[in-house]
């Protein structure tokens, strides 16, 4: 579901995450699950891109290296949808380049891979809080 202005909720935030790598996909869907969030998660770029179609999506945790399309790729094809949601890459090649191409697609923040679970959780609260304000 496409959102075209952030929105004030009482419902646990729903975390879009995106990664080829199905250990990794558990792994952080576990842990977002544990600290009281709804996960839905994609395989790759393009069912990422699906998924923010047809669900809810407050924020996106997304892999850079996918097949279909990348997560640079899928991040400029939601936004293309007019969605507005924070997007979290991940990395392994965390280049400057990379980087820079990622800040000019308004990607939140940049992430190394692999990921420490501390990172994530410190980089996505402080992302939804930015956004959608601080939650009680």
């Amino acid at each position: 579901m496409v959102l075209n202005q952030p929105l004030q909720h009482d419902e646990p935030f729903s975390i879009l995450i995106a990664d080829d790598d199905a250990g990794n996909r558990d792994t952080l869907s576990g842990l977002l699950r544990d600290r009281g969030f709804n996960t839905v998660v994609a395989a790759d770029g393009s069912e990422a891109v699906e998924i923010v179609q047809v669900h809810l999506i407050h924020l996106v945790l997304i892999d850079m290296h996918m097949p279909r399309l990348t997560g640079l790729e899928a991040v400029q094809m939601i936004q293309q949808m007019n969605a507005i949601l924070p997007a979290i890459l991940m990395t392994a090649e965390a280049t400057r380049d990379l980087i820079q191409k990622a800040f000019q697609a308004q990607v939140y923040s940049v992430i190394p891979k692999p990921v420490n679970p501390n990172i994530v959780l410190h980089t996505l609260t402080r992302a939804l809080a930015q956004f959608y304000g601080p939650q009680e």
